[in-house]
């Protein structure tokens, strides 16, 4: 069983900080910019960010959770019924600069499900994507972030672990790359 930390809870405090500052370098007063995170697992990043956010700016941002289950590419496909989570965007992203937060970015596949799920909730102006792990070199669609917490080369046969201790059962926060065979 192989299995090696990538991101320790210590390093994962310094990525989150630093995040927020290259975000705020951009959106400036977050006058026109909310928060979506990405269910199911980019909603726990993006929690802490508009925390962090929020506590450096003094103000109150605007955050938002989208499912883009229904909108894949592959939903037809799976032999298993996929379920949705929960969308809560309590507000208009027309005109709006999106930050959309998730926790990898792999194939890029579900960012581009989740640009069109926003569609339902207006055109926004500009959309910004913040991953806390780039999986380098395995895109199959044209898609970057503008905010990266840690750029990691991964072979097919690996998988990255996000762990974070708003989840469920999870203690300690850590960023594990494995290989499948032991997930």
């Amino acid at each position: 069983m192989e299995k090696r930390i990538i991101i320790d809870h210590q390093l994962l405090q310094i990525i989150v900080e630093r995040l927020c500052r290259q975000i705020i370098e951009k959106h400036d007063s977050f006058k026109h910019s909310v928060i979506l995170g990405m269910q199911p697992r980019g909603v726990f990043l993006a929690e802490r960010i508009h925390k962090k956010l929020q506590d450096i700016l003094q103000k109150e941002i605007p955050l938002g959770y989208l499912d883009a289950t229904f909108y894949r590419d592959d939903f037809r496909r799976k032999d298993i019924q996929l379920k949705a989570n929960e969308t809560k965007v309590p507000f208009a992203i027309e005109g709006k600069n999106v930050i959309l937060v998730d926790d990898v970015l792999y194939t890029g596949r579900t960012v581009r499900a989740a640009m069109d799920a926003m569609i339902a909730f207006g055109r926004p102006e500009r959309v910004d994507l913040a991953v806390l792990i780039d999986r380098k070199h395995s895109r199959n669609l044209p898609i970057q972030a503008n905010y990266v917490g840690k750029g990691v080369n991964c072979l097919d046969s690996e998988k990255v672990l996000v762990e974070l201790t708003e989840q469920e059962g999870i203690l300690e926060d850590n960023i594990w790359l494995m290989s499948k065979m032991t997930v």
